[in-house]
């Protein structure tokens, strides 16, 4: 008999950086995430299988009982042994989860792009958890480690407000239907970037965190008090400024989009995939120009 578990992708609207240190983020669900499948098989072991959305497989293994039983002792950084260590972990947790042997078929199928970055891993983790049923969060910070709201949006069907208190992970489910969601488009910008550098400019100014997460904290709780254009305008630009100012970057704005009629904000780690994007206008013809071709309206892409 076939098991099936499904988590939602996810989008960081405030708060990134700063969630690791306490502030409230506001994250919201997409409508696209990914499925995870089981069903027996005669062979021995477990045979793992990854789907882009475009149904291409981008990852394929067969690992023995074994392999999972016993702890990696291996340094070797690949998606194989990313697999065997979140599967070790979640046994640990559950000492039954693939207790009874034979064989098992396993198959992964976004719904995304996987280079769009909306949770390939979370939403892995979220469904790995599921299937052993173990804590997800308990299984993420033993695993890939970082904040959780991406575990909060693979769980929930609404926006929510997400915060580390004390290490342990604070979730507001909210009603989220922005007055000027027409205004609201998401762009990829496919430009990868590693946030070491960023993270690190970061953790210089652990003095300072305090201060920003409060400001952080308020200017979500402002966009979900007035979810108008103008508010969303100057909160969302307040947001970047501060971010920047700690982080010693420029913003994505000044950095590629300085003559944009309109307002465009970071998610998740600074130089990354998508952007928020706020125009009074359909801004596709501009973006287009540019070289960016998946514009996305808010309404099409959150849940």
């Amino acid at each position: 008999m076939e098991q099936q578990f499904y988590s939602n992708g996810k989008l960081l609207l405030t708060g990134e950086y700063v969630v690791l240190s306490g502030a409230k983020a506001l994250a919201v669900p997409t409508k696209l995430g990914q499925w995870l499948r089981v069903k027996p098989t005669e062979k021995n072991g477990l045979h793992w299988t990854s789907l882009d959305a475009d149904g291409s497989c981008w990852f394929e293994t067969h690992l023995d009982w074994e392999e999972i039983q016993f702890p990696l002792t291996s340094s070797e950084q690949s998606v194989r042994t990313t697999l065997l260590t979140i599967l070790q972990k979640a046994q640990q947790f559950n000492p039954d989860f693939l207790k009874n042997r034979g064989g098992l078929s396993v198959t992964t199928e976004l719904s995304f792009p996987k280079k769009w970055g909306l949770g390939t891993s979370s939403t892995l983790l979220n469904n790995i958890a599921q299937w052993a049923q173990v804590d997800a969060y308990r299984l993420l910070f033993d695993s890939f480690g970082g904040s959780g709201y991406d575990i909060a949006c693979a769980q929930h069907d609404s926006a929510v407000v997400y915060s580390l208190v004390n290490e342990t992970p604070l979730v507001s489910p909210e009603t989220l239907d922005p007055l000027c969601k027409a205004q609201l488009y998401f762009v990829y910008l496919n430009q990868k970037q590693s946030s070491k550098e960023a993270i690190a400019a970061y953790y210089k100014k652990q003095h300072r965190l305090a201060d920003h997460c409060e400001e952080i904290s308020a200017i979500t709780e402002a966009l979900l008090a007035d979810t108008s254009y103008a508010n969303w305008f100057v909160n969302l630009q307040k947001h970047e400024t501060i971010l920047s100012n700690l982080l010693e970057m420029q913003t994505v704005q000044e950095a590629y989009f300085p003559d944009f009629d309109g307002m465009v904000k970071s998610l998740g780690a600074w130089g990354g995939d998508f952007v928020l994007v706020l125009s009074k206008s359909d801004p596709s013809t501009y973006f287009e120009q540019k070289g960016y071709h998946t514009i996305l309206p808010y309404s099409e892409l959150v849940k």
